[in-house]
């Protein structure tokens, strides 16, 4: 009977990560086939590298340059805020904060990640935008805060799995408890914090409403931090509920421009991530 057990088991698990590739293929699929056909009737380099966005006129323009350059802007303002952090914050969970607090911050921290992206963008707007207008310093700051739960997650987990002998003995050799714990505990759980960060990224780049809220949605290309853009995912959620026929297909083409831009992101990463552990 175990055996039989073990073999529906191995059936089941076959069958769940072949439903997950089918997935992604379908996804992938549907894209390319009402994506790539857009991009041809537009032009190739006229939608990636085009600076004007204005479906209403005659003739229509499609360029997604300033969505692009916003999409970096605000992302990369998000890790840089977030990122370092969410990291601090782990290790001041792991390795210094006593337990008695601990158990306060942490359900908190565990709270933030279950917080509808609808209601950070409230949050955003009464807050934060009175003090940079809708802007990417605003989308950023709001962003930074959303991606805090993840990074900290995850680094925490792997800053706890670094064997105790690692930290006991940087403290036998002589050094002291926070030169311990950032020159010999951190850098072995480096791997885990690099997936933090990596996730961090993807939950920054996805992210849409909260970003709709706070950044101004103003299709031009980024001059300032405290002026308004508009992101690949605003842009497709803000347009696609009346948008129709080549309107609508530069929508879906710019999603797979979002699609192809993570996925050169988490390769790169990934990459990265295996040239640090060798």
């Amino acid at each position: 009977m175990s055996k039989q057990a073990e073999k529906i088991m191995a059936a089941v698990f076959l069958a769940s990560a072949l439903t997950s590739i089918l997935a992604v293929a379908l996804i992938c699929v549907f894209l390319l086939a009402q994506g790539i056909p857009a991009m041809g009737k537009i032009g190739f380099f006229s939608f990636l590298l085009g600076r004007e966005w204005s479906p209403a006129d005659v003739p229509p323009a499609f360029g997604i340059l300033p969505m692009i350059a916003g999409s970096l802007y605000v992302t990369a303002g998000a890790v840089l805020l977030g990122v370092p952090v969410g990291i601090l914050t782990a290790v001041f969970l792991a390795r210094v904060c006593p337990k008695k607090i601990y158990r306060m911050i942490r359900p908190g921290i565990e709270l933030m990640a279950g917080i509808p992206s609808v209601v950070y963008g409230f949050f955003g707007m009464m807050t934060i935008v009175p003090l940079f207008r809708n802007s990417i310093l605003s989308a950023s700051i709001l962003l930074g805060i959303m991606i805090l739960p993840t990074v900290v997650a995850l680094a925490e987990s792997s800053l706890r799995a670094v064997p105790e002998n690692y930290y006991e003995g940087a403290l036998a050799l002589g050094a002291g408890h926070y030169r311990s714990v950032f020159h010999v505990v951190l850098p072995a759980a480096k791997s885990g914090v690099f997936a933090s960060a990596v996730l961090g990224i993807g939950r920054a780049i996805g992210e849409t409403m909260a970003v709709i809220m706070v950044a101004g949605n103003q299709p031009r290309m980024p001059v300032s931090l405290f002026r308004g853009v508009r992101t690949l995912t605003a842009n497709i959620v803000i347009e696609m509920g009346y948008a129709a026929e080549l309107h609508r297909e530069a929508l879906i083409a710019t999603g797979v421009v979002l699609f192809v831009f993570i996925l050169i992101i988490n390769i790169s990463l990934f990459l990265f991530n295996r040239g640090i552990k060798r």
